[in-house]
């Protein structure tokens, strides 16, 4: 039998693995730089104003800069979540991160199960050893069932 094509996965030497992440088109660092020049450009035109007799700008442009601050950092928090899957000979790994938190789980090649949690479009189910954890959160849902297959083919050593 011929070497399975990996849709999602990557090869690499003996181990296959899974990397499915947000896609985020700002990184955490540009997002910081995007926040500061919108500072620097709400302070300049307060500062035009407070110096024309507008002296409620200051308190509104406050509150405004509060409000973005916080979605930016909502933002940030979760734009590295992803999830890791690893196929190393007799052990697969599943590492989630969700706002900078890991969790981890480690499965025996031979005593592990991958299906769907609830129906055909839902999230995929790795468990075994009394333990379960939930991948797919980043992959559309359509493709799920294609992830699913993967995944026990690369189980079963195809």
């Amino acid at each position: 039998m011929s070497n399975p094509v990996f849709r999602f996965a990557t090869v690499q030497g003996q181990g296959i693995h899974w990397f499915l992440k947000r896609n985020c088109s700002v990184t955490p660092v540009q997002l910081g730089w995007m926040y500061a020049s919108l500072v620097l450009v709400s302070m300049v035109i307060t500062a035009f104003f407070w110096s024309m007799g507008a002296r409620l700008v200051l308190p509104f442009a406050f509150v405004e800069l509060v409000a973005v601050a916080l979605a930016f950092l909502a933002y940030a928090r979760h734009a590295t979540d992803g999830e890791r899957i690893s196929l190393q000979g007799a052990r697969l790994v599943v590492e989630l991160e969700t706002a900078g938190r890991l969790s981890r789980a480690e499965f025996s090649r031979d005593r592990v199960r991958v299906e769907p949690a609830a129906g055909d479009h839902s999230l995929i189910e790795v468990s075994g050893h009394g333990r379960t954890m939930s991948v797919g959160r980043f992959v559309r849902p359509e493709l799920r069932p294609e992830l699913a297959r993967e995944l026990r083919m690369a189980l079963r050593g195809a």
